[in-house]
């Protein structure tokens, strides 16, 4: 029996873009990932790939990404399809690794070595925005951060259209999490009133380098074109702070951290006096946020 020879141009042991393997790129520009950049990489291409479906369907679209690092998710965007891809870069050692990337796709990739936090995203997507693609294996030290950043955009809807994001397991259930959970709390309620979401898949912790200590999964966000109840976002946060805050009091008691009288509230949104923050949905919160907005109880 005689081996197939490799495609034209793609040497043996080469991944599925004739590129080198992950590992090899890794060991020959020493990138080593730093804990102090909450630095963890997929080397599996055929996961990143899955990761990068999860984000789909990204034939013709700009996909923003955050914390590229050698470029594994990178080139599973650029295998599957996406148009172009602006990573978001914050660790200078990697500029090699992607700009080989970016030479093999000419014109497909564009690096911005910048802390992710200070970036003007409206101004990296242009006239993509309000349908870019976010897709991320997100540092999880600044993971929760960036997404409210984004869950917050105004005006809404946002510069994104869909959002693929990893996190650290106990996150994405916190963000799907429903009234009556443990992990219910305001990470869920504006997730869920800004946007539909679901955990697409979960990985364990061998499937990076280096293995985290827990276990991750990758959480779908996709904007709703009005979010309803209709209120600010701002104010939507501050109620959920003040709800949260003491979430073992009830409401009547927990809202007076607003300034305002927390009988008129829930009298205006419909809602009992004696109910707790995990027992109310979202629309709940969004309907307290509204007669904040409107000046009821003050």
């Amino acid at each position: 029996m005689t081996r197939s020879e490799p495609p034209e141009g793609q040497r043996p042991g080469a991944s599925p873009d004739g590129l080198p393997p992950l590992r090899e790129v890794i060991q020959s520009f020493d990138l080593g990932a730093k804990k102090s950049l909450g630095q963890n990489f997929i080397l599996d291409l055929n996961l990143t790939r899955r990761i990068a479906r999860a984000a789909g369907p990204l034939a013709d679209s700009l996909v923003v990404e955050v914390g590229p690092g050698p470029g594994g998710l990178t080139r599973g965007l650029l295998l599957e399809g996406a148009r172009r891809v602006v990573a978001i870069e914050a660790d200078r050692r990697c500029e090699p690794a992607l700009a080989a990337i970016a030479e093999h796709y000419p014109g497909r990739l564009h690096t911005v070595f910048a802390d992710a936090l200070d970036v003007d995203w409206a101004a990296i997507t242009g006239a993509d925005a309000g349908m870019a693609v976010i897709a991320a294996n997100l540092p999880y030290y600044v993971a929760t951060r960036l997404l409210v950043t984004w869950l917050e955009t105004e005006p809404w809807p946002p510069w994104w259209c869909r959002m693929a994001l990893m996190f650290q397991k106990e996150v994405a259930e916190r963000i799907a999490a429903a009234p009556g959970s443990k992990a219910y709390g305001r990470l869920a309620v504006i997730s869920q009133w800004r946007a539909e979401v679901r955990v697409a898949l979960t990985l364990g912790p061998e499937a990076f380098t280096p293995p985290p200590k827990v276990a991750s999964a990758v959480v779908v966000f996709v904007p709703r074109p009005n979010c309803e109840p209709a209120c600010s976002v701002f104010t939507l946060g501050r109620v959920t702070a003040a709800a949260f805050g003491q979430r073992r009091k009830m409401l009547r008691q927990s809202l007076r951290l607003l300034g305002r009288d927390p009988a008129a509230l829930l009298a205006a949104a419909g809602i009992a006096p004696e109910k707790r923050a995990e027992e109310l949905w979202p629309a709940d919160f969004a309907r307290i946020a509204a007669a904040v907005d409107a000046g009821i109880g003050s």
